[in-house]
């Protein structure tokens, strides 16, 4: 990598959002330095996800697989659609809710027959946990986060398996421990998310039906999150 792959015009509208104070382009190599997001001109992975160009060439395998599916089991030759979700992390984030937000269907929940309904499953619960695998997941292993809809189901496929000897009961009670302190420090502003704390535990707290899945062998987390009307 050099400085041609780092989006200054991205990068500068952030620090000045963040930090409230004016952003010189003639002192990238201290930004850089200061937020540990390169060193001699060279970005990090971290610099990379989040303000980097031609992520194809920097992070090839650093990307979202998303299928839906017909029917229930990832075995099935037939689906619906799929799609390789490349770029930033905020890119991603963007164009992975909108994925899994469009296959969802909507609900009346007791409303008039004119409103347009609610999602079956509640936003904030894609949201927490699409965040969650874009900051936490492992990069060190070289695969795509997938996001696959069934008809019973829709799950959330992380590389890596829960960090520092992390269980599913623990995050289910709201303990962290971040994998990615750069990107985790940095990445909720770009993702336009200002959630703190535990993101599972909020995401539980709106919609129980939630399976973690942490598997240390096959190194992936998995979250299952059944829909309502096929339970």
């Amino acid at each position: 990598s050099s400085l041609e792959d780092f989006n200054w015009d991205k990068f500068q509208s952030f620090y000045e959002e963040k930090y409230k104070e004016p952003c010189q382009k003639e002192e990238i190599l201290k930004y850089l330095e200061n937020l540990r997001l390169g060193t001699k001109g060279k970005l990090n992975v971290a610099a990379a996800l989040l303000f980097g160009k031609n992520l194809q060439k920097l992070t090839p395998a650093f990307f979202i697989t998303a299928i839906w599916f017909r029917g229930n089991s990832i075995a099935g030759t037939e689906y619906r659609s799929s799609e390789n979700i490349v770029g930033t992390l905020d890119q991603q984030y963007r164009r992975g809710n909108d994925f899994i937000l469009a296959k969802l269907d909507k609900v009346q929940s007791g409303q008039s027959f004119n409103s347009l309904g609610k999602l079956e499953i509640p936003e904030i619960v894609i949201t927490e946990l699409l965040v969650n695998a874009l900051i936490h997941r492992d990069y060190f292993i070289n695969d795509s986060i997938k996001l696959f809809v069934f008809d019973d189901r829709v799950e959330i496929i992380s590389p890596g398996k829960l960090p520092n000897s992390l269980t599913e009961e623990q995050i289910k009670k709201g303990v962290r421990r971040s994998r990615n302190n750069i990107i985790a420090s940095l990445a909720p502003d770009l993702l336009e998310y200002r959630g703190a704390g535990s993101g599972i535990l909020r995401a539980l707290q709106a919609y129980p039906d939630i399976q973690f899945i942490n598997d240390t062998q096959g190194e992936q987390f998995k979250v299952i999150i059944l829909r309502p009307e096929r339970k």
